[in-house]
């Protein structure tokens, strides 16, 4: 089973076929090991082979669900942010490939009474990811430039419902969709606790070939020159759209971390009329490619900024703050950004406050629904009512 953390995609658990029935299981009986190949870059050696942590067992059946007795045992694995050999993803740099990709992940699972070995995968569970996205999307532009995407519809009574663009980071672009879902902790967009806030929100994300802040050239512009994907992707957008008349035109939301945080604001500065509102991390748009006719064009626009303190990609005296006092001065009221000293380990799990992520990472709190408090440290409220990021999104409606 692979699921979605804060800082990635984890290998959490393993289930064994048995050849009889039993009725309880021991995880200290079970050795765990793992080799991680990749057609992209030679893998250090603490990233390539090792050994799994157990932390639990118990009988199952073949989905990993609990049972009193079976003919299936499912491990639980320990996963963590500095485990790369928990890790089915690898974010490499070399002259073949760029960014997050897929390894070769092998399990190799030995009964340490009985000698018996498991060496041979039979399926995978990706949750949210398989049960909820469609991962099949393609979009190709005049131009030809080709877009995957990702895409969730939700099952709900209601005749219209708000759609949520998710823009991935740099290194997660390519034609594999999942990948952008699970480099981090985007699938929660369709999970449901957040599906709740919305009564139900369709979930798009794209995924560009390279990264959004592309030139022609494919050198980053950060908003220097016109990138290169922009209006492929405003045509998917539109596309999707059409297709899918259940779309409320009136709640269109476009958010992104990082390279996708500026082509979230590109996109808006460009039609400053169709979305209904932004949620930007990590904002990659340098505020001196901006001018103050161009701040001025959004400044009604309801948008929600996330970033850390110690983001040194993006780094928050070049990019949002500047843009964020920018657009206050030009008017705007619904403007609000969240900003933390570091990203911190928010489940407590990995030491809490005292856990620092890169502080490049400030999409973990919006993914996770915790931001509340603006830039000067109050509560961001609706109708007098404090809320979270994705409350506060659910409200915003363009003018009828």
């Amino acid at each position: 089973m692979i699921e979605g953390y804060d800082w990635g995609a984890g290998v959490s658990k393993v289930v064994l076929s048995l050849n009889e029935e039993v009725s309880s299981a021991n995880a200290g009986a079970f050795g765990v090991s793992v080799k991680r190949r990749s057609d992209c870059a030679d893998l250090a050696p603490e990233q390539a082979k090792g050994e799994r942590v157990v932390l639990h067992a118990y009988v199952s059946d073949a989905s990993g669900r609990k049972l009193e007795k079976g003919t299936h045992v499912t491990l639980v694995l320990a996963v963590a942010p500095e485990w790369p050999l928990s890790s089915p993803l690898q974010y490499v740099r070399s002259e073949k490939c760029r960014g997050t990709r897929w390894v070769d992940y092998e399990l190799t699972i030995t009964d340490k009474a009985s000698g018996s070995v498991w060496d041979t995968e039979t399926g995978r569970v990706r949750p949210l990811v398989d049960d909820r996205f469609d991962l099949s999307g393609k979009f190709v532009h005049d131009s030809g430039t080709t877009l995957s995407y990702a895409s969730f519809a939700p099952v709900t009574k209601r005749a219209k419902s708000p759609l949520l663009i998710w823009l991935h980071g740099g290194g997660e672009g390519g034609a594999d969709p999942s990948v952008p879902l699970l480099a981090n902790r985007a699938t929660n967009y369709a999970s449901d606790e957040i599906q709740a806030i919305f009564g139900g929100a369709h979930v798009l994300v794209p995924q560009c070939p390279g990264a959004w802040m592309h030139n022609a050239k494919g050198e980053m512009t950060h908003g220097r020159e016109d990138d290169a994907y922009n209006v492929a992707l405003m045509a998917l957008v539109r596309d999707y759209v059409r297709a899918h008349a259940s779309v409320d035109t009136g709640r269109i939301y476009v958010g992104g971390c990082s390279n996708g945080g500026y082509m979230a604001l590109k996109l808006m500065l460009l039609h400053p009329d169709y979305f209904a509102a932004g949620f930007i991390s990590s904002l990659a748009y340098q505020s001196q490619y901006l001018s103050d006719a161009q701040i001025k064009s959004i400044a009604h626009l309801p948008i929600w900024f996330v970033h850390s303190a110690d983001d040194q990609t993006t780094r928050p005296d070049e990019t949002v703050l500047p843009v964020y006092e920018r657009l206050r001065a030009a008017g705007a009221r619904n403007v609000h950004a969240s900003f933390y000293d570091h990203v911190v380990d928010i489940t407590g799990f990995f030491g809490g406050a005292d856990y620092h992520y890169n502080g490049h990472w400030s999409w973990i709190y919006l993914h996770a629904n915790e931001s509340r408090l603006d830039r000067d440290g109050s509560p961001v409220t609706v109708a007098g009512r404090p809320v979270s990021v994705m409350e506060w999104l659910a409200a915003q409606k363009k003018p009828r």
